[in-house]
């Protein structure tokens, strides 16, 4: 399969003009929703069943929070890095991490790794495509650390005592977007988990991915609306794309004050 260089996709994303044959109209502009969506839904015609942090019961889970994602030397910056900065997901994901090290409320980490045999498959769909053409995610391979340290493969140094503390569960990494590729649902079952808060990147693809397989396995989910962003190009707008499916799918949706206010208030 063809890839495109780093370059070459990094300046047909930052135009648009990688889809620009899709002839759709561009839709990336000043978020007003970045500002509502981090307030609870109010008449917006749906139920709300509502989520209660259950402690042995409940579990923060977020997904690939990694320098590619979340810091400016990422390669997904381009197209990121405004509605990160707008939802303050770094700040917001640190908030969340801090506070289950707090109460003693079960972190779990669903990571994005891609090894050299990854590179190698026989058909893949557009993002694939873009992911591998980055060199997003890539590590030297699965029992090989070289390299790993500061990559864009690597936590954000702010995350690593929460992450590195022998307690947090990181599990095999996805391959694609969801968990069906790793052992996060068996992590979770083992650990007697049945109810999640989930946050992380990207809203669009891995976290709406993570939202979808949990409850389709039985889990009861709540999604932390400013603790996720996606990519905004000139003809899609994937965080907007996410809170649509948040709000239709999982049993609540929250900002991250509210959320952590929760937390803390379940373990007191």
């Amino acid at each position: 399969m063809k890839k495109l260089s780093k370059f070459m996709t990094v300046s047909l994303l930052m135009t648009g003009s990688l889809f620009a044959p899709i002839g759709v109209n561009a839709v990336a502009q000043e978020a007003s929703s970045a500002v509502t969506a981090h307030k609870a839904p109010v008449n917006d015609g749906l139920p709300l069943p509502g989520f209660e942090i259950e402690p042995g019961k409940t579990a923060l889970v977020i997904t690939d929070p990694q320098v590619d994602f979340l810091s400016e030397d990422g390669v997904t910056w381009g197209v990121v890095g405004k509605n990160v900065t707008e939802n303050g997901v770094v700040e917001n994901l640190e908030t969340l991490m801090k506070t289950a090290s707090d109460t003693g409320m079960p972190m779990f980490i669903s990571p994005h790794y891609y090894f050299p045999h990854d590179h190698k498959w026989k058909h893949e769909g557009a993002l694939e495509v873009l992911m591998h053409s980055l060199g997003m995610f890539d590590r030297a391979g699965q029992l090989d650390l070289t390299g790993f340290d500061g990559s864009g493969s690597d936590w954000l140094e702010r995350y690593k005592p929460y992450i590195n503390n022998g307690k947090t569960v990181v599990t095999s990494p996805h391959k694609i977007y969801g968990p069906e590729t790793n052992d996060l649902v068996l992590q979770l079952r083992k650990a007697g988990i049945s109810k999640i808060v989930l946050a992380g990147m990207s809203a669009n693809l891995c976290t709406e991915s993570h939202m979808r397989e949990l409850v389709e396995q039985g889990f009861e989910v709540m999604v932390v609306t400013n603790a996720t962003a996606g990519a905004i190009t000139p003809h899609y707008n994937g965080y907007e794309a996410a809170l649509t499916n948040f709000r239709m799918i999982a049993s609540d949706v929250k900002n991250t004050e509210a959320t952590v206010a929760a937390m803390r208030a379940a373990y007191p």
